[in-house]
């Protein structure tokens, strides 16, 4: 494991978003959904490919907290252009599993 330094930790944004739109991500080479995440009026809406087909159903996610990283550059992927990351763990069997804030907090509160 190697260490960073606190300042390094400061430069990740990682912002509480909230799921608005869930599609499934057709032309995706894994299967994949596009995400409309809400981060507030300072952040707006910003898209995601999310690889997390097996544990969630696109309906289910609409309305779900997230926490993503903001300040990555975008990044292609196929005909989108990611805008975030939404963030996750992989469980026991490989699959990704949100990370999730358990209680309701600010679109756009950044974690500390």
């Amino acid at each position: 494991m190697e260490l960073i330094e606190w300042n390094d930790f400061l430069k990740v944004e990682l912002r509480v978003g909230r799921i608005v739109q869930a599609t499934v991500f057709e032309k995706a080479r894994k299967p994949a959904y596009i995400l409309h995440v809400d981060f507030g009026e300072e952040l707006g809406v910003r898209k995601s490919s999310a690889q997390i087909t097996k544990l969630y159903q696109p309906d289910e996610l609409i309305g779900k907290l997230v926490v993503a990283v903001v300040n990555f550059p975008k990044k292609q992927i196929g005909p989108i252009q990611s805008e975030c990351l939404v963030t996750g763990f992989h469980n026991a069997d490989g699959d990704v599993v949100l990370c999730v804030p358990d209680l309701d907090v600010p679109l756009g509160t950044k974690l500390l």
